[in-house]
């Protein structure tokens, strides 16, 4: 029976105490977010779709969990009766089972591939190849190389998928075999904590968020009161781990000569001092600034690793959706268009651009939250639909970034703990105006929603889920124009 796997090897490689908790403590863990769950799902997808670059190869897998020596052996016998590309093979040696992505023999020999959904090779896809390698060779198979297969992020898709030109293949056999004398260690340390009858005493360290963000850190960080170092906004893991590691941990606790920036200080004073910062010269400057009519814009995105549109690139953001309120003057009622693209269209970009154009019209500011991420929506679209690109490009010229008081600290209260996203500043100055009584409350759960609607993968009401969809889009540019109205009134 196997200890460990190449995901529990990983994880005792981060830390002990998460590997424990995970063996004997799952219910420890935190939900799994529907963000997260995207992740997990372009990633199986990732891998399945690479298959595509060794054909003709045979599933194995793991059948049962509790007969695994069944699956183990079926790897061994097609290998005996010829077979050259297996995919999920199982192996195991001295309690560690590994399960390879892709398996093939060309005519230099046997040669792995462990395939993963990043745009580059990380140190620690490194250590999964090293594992890997060091039970599938000790499985009787002379691997004469072993590669990480990534998504190639400049790639550009034409009429067909290039599926060689989409994927990189790196070998990493050099680095893995440095790491083989290390494994054998680490594997006895391993299997060492989990027999032990307590959780080990380890503290939250840097590694709770490195290589990968913990599913133990509620658990862990318990004890981590509200205003704590930790929430200091902008500042390094380093050095707050260095702050914790001397006892410091509440905002109070933070010596005076502590080299902190004039923004840092500024949210730790307004906290300790429960005061608010309002510097009316420069909001009025800023409001000042700004011309009727006033537009306000939300862009909802989708990016997918396998590009389906035409002329996209591997997680580049679609747009597939946008709200938009409209001011006439100070006085006028307020106007909103909508739209969210058909989920059975081509390319959803194309009637996202035309309609937008018609409702932006031609005067007026265009205030968006966070101005970097609309207009590079915006340049990407005027690129790759040339003929809308002077019509986009005097749009972007009208676009005015509604985060600028709140990321500049001309406005902020406590209550916003050193954060300017619209998600905190909403609720910092609007209280009665709230995402939580939404289906969808950010960004992330949207964008796998429509994803998930398009690719025929989504299990709810469509109906509904599109009305959600627009419910929050919708809340979105609202809270612009709150929040802008809000400014005006100081």
């Amino acid at each position: 029976m196997h200890i460990l796997s190449k995901s529990t090897f990983i994880r005792g490689n981060q830390c002990l105490k998460s590997l424990y908790l995970n063996q004997y403590h799952k219910d420890f863990k935190n939900p799994v977010s529907l963000a997260q769950e995207a992740i997990f799902e372009q990633g199986e997808n990732v891998g399945l779709f690479a298959r595509k670059l060794f054909p003709n190869g045979i599933v194995i897998g793991v059948k049962d969990y509790l007969n695994i020596d069944f699956s183990i052996e079926e790897s061994q016998n097609e290998i005996k009766n010829g077979r050259t590309t297996l995919y999920e093979a199982p192996f195991a040696f001295d309690g560690i089972l590994a399960v390879l992505d892709i398996l093939d023999c060309d005519e230099e020999g046997w040669k792995g591939y462990e395939v993963k959904s990043s745009t580059e090779l990380k140190e620690i896809h490194i250590w999964d190849a090293a594992l890997q390698y060091y039970v599938i060779k000790n499985s009787g198979i002379n691997l004469k190389d072993i590669f990480i297969v990534h998504i190639n992020n400049q790639y550009q898709r034409k009429d067909v998928l290039e599926i060689d030109q989409l994927y990189i293949k790196k070998t990493v056999l050099k680095e893995v075999l440095q790491l083989q004398s290390l494994i054998p260690e680490k594997v006895e340390k391993f299997k060492a904590v989990l027999k032990q009858k307590e959780i080990p005493n380890i503290d939250i360290g840097p590694y709770c968020h490195k290589p990968y963000p913990c599913d133990f850190i509620s658990y862990c960080w318990k004890k981590i009161p509200s205003n704590s170092i930790f929430e200091i906004a902008n500042l390094n893991a380093t050095k707050k781990f260095s702050l914790y590691n001397k006892g410091i941990v509440e905002f109070k606790d933070i010596p005076r000569n502590t080299s902190l920036t004039e923004s840092q200080w500024q949210q730790i004073n307004c906290e300790l001092e429960k005061g608010t910062i309002v510097n009316k010269s420069k909001i009025r400057e800023y409001i000042n600034r700004v011309s009727y009519p006033l537009l306000f814009l939300d862009f909802e995105t989708f990016q997918l690793p396998i590009p389906k549109l035409l002329n996209s690139k591997p997680f580049q953001q679609i747009p597939f959706q946008y709200s938009l309120h409209r001011l006439n003057s100070k006085v006028s009622d307020l106007i909103h268009y909508e739209f969210i693209a058909d989920i059975n269209e081509n390319d959803p970009r194309i009637s996202f651009v035309e309609k937008l154009i018609n409702d932006c019209g031609e005067g007026g500011d265009i205030l968006v939250y966070n101005m970097a991420f609309e207009k590079t929506i915006l340049l990407e679209l005027a690129r790759d639909f040339s003929e809308y690109s002077y019509s986009i490009s005097k749009i972007i010229k009208r676009l005015v970034d509604l985060m600028i008081p709140f990321k500049k600290r001309w406005y902020y209260v406590p209550m916003m703990k050193g954060s300017y996203s619209i998600k905190v500043v909403l609720p910092s100055l609007l209280p009665e105006l709230s995402y939580r009584d939404l289906e969808i409350k950010d960004g992330a759960t949207a964008s796998f929603i429509y994803s998930s609607m398009i690719d025929g993968t989504f299990s709810g009401n469509l109906e509904k889920g599109i009305k959600s969809l627009l419910e929050y889009c919708k809340l979105d540019t609202l809270a612009m124009v709150n929040i802008f109205e809000k400014l005006n009134s100081v």
